[in-house]
């Protein structure tokens, strides 16, 4: 209940965001505006992506018996074992760990609940609406920025849930919609990061796989990004 209420609040604050829009004259700039802020949030999709696969779990806390469960994820004796590791983590640490189970098991993001796919990334994102609020009602901003800011906060904040979308055939039709106009990238797309995984980390339209593969291949040169941290301990 308390989720639905932050999510409430949250998207309440992000319509405040573009209302003040109406007080706006139209200007030609909101259209390229908007299609940066789209891949910039992709951007940060990728780089957040590559970050959280890589960066290495806390160790000896049962996250690694967690990974290589081979029995019933809802069996009583795995959650049980998944309550006593997550206790003794961070919140972010359990990001960290989600990012890495998914690679053995993508199907079960597309599972997920709406909240559940978001609910870590709003963590984040809500203060940043909520300052935007502030600067709306001390300054007037060119309309063109607004847009951008909004449109970024919004890709932000629906990247996993765009994620999810790429591993279940079951989605809205406007995801499919904006499938075909490029907006969203498509399963196969995303394929090819699950075969390597060591490329294309972004998860909303793939348009900055190519400067975040460039990123990635020179951390990995500096000896910043060892396989072994794809997976816990």
């Amino acid at each position: 209940m308390l989720r639905r209420i932050a999510f409430v609040i949250f998207f309440s604050s992000v319509a405040l965001n573009f209302a003040w829009l109406g007080f706006m004259s139209f200007d030609w700039k909101i259209i390229p505006a908007a299609l940066i802020a789209w891949y910039l949030a992709d951007a940060l999709s990728g780089v957040i992506h590559m970050y959280m696969d890589y960066r290495p779990c806390t160790e000896n806390v049962g996250l690694g018996q967690l990974f290589f469960y081979e029995g019933s994820r809802e069996s009583e004796e795995y959650l049980s074992m998944r309550r006593a590791a997550m206790a003794r983590i961070s919140f972010f640490e359990r990001v960290v760990f989600d990012f890495k189970n998914h690679h053995p098991r993508p199907l079960a993001l597309g599972r997920r609940s709406f909240i559940y796919q978001t609910t870590s990334i709003m963590v984040f994102v809500f203060p940043l609406s909520v300052l935007l609020n502030i600067v709306c009602s001390l300054w007037t901003l060119p309309s063109w920025l607004l847009v951008g800011l909004d449109i970024l906060l919004l890709g932000m904040i629906l990247t996993q849930y765009f994620h999810g979308t790429l591993h279940r055939d079951d989605n809205p039709w406007i995801i499919h919609a904006m499938r075909k106009t490029t907006l969203l990238m498509t399963p196969t797309m995303h394929d090819i990061h699950h075969a390597t995984l060591d490329r294309d980390f972004a998860t909303i339209n793939g348009w900055s796989n190519p400067a975040v593969n460039i990123i990635f291949n020179y951390f990995k040169q500096q000896g910043k990004m060892d396989r072994s941290g794809l997976e816990p301990n």
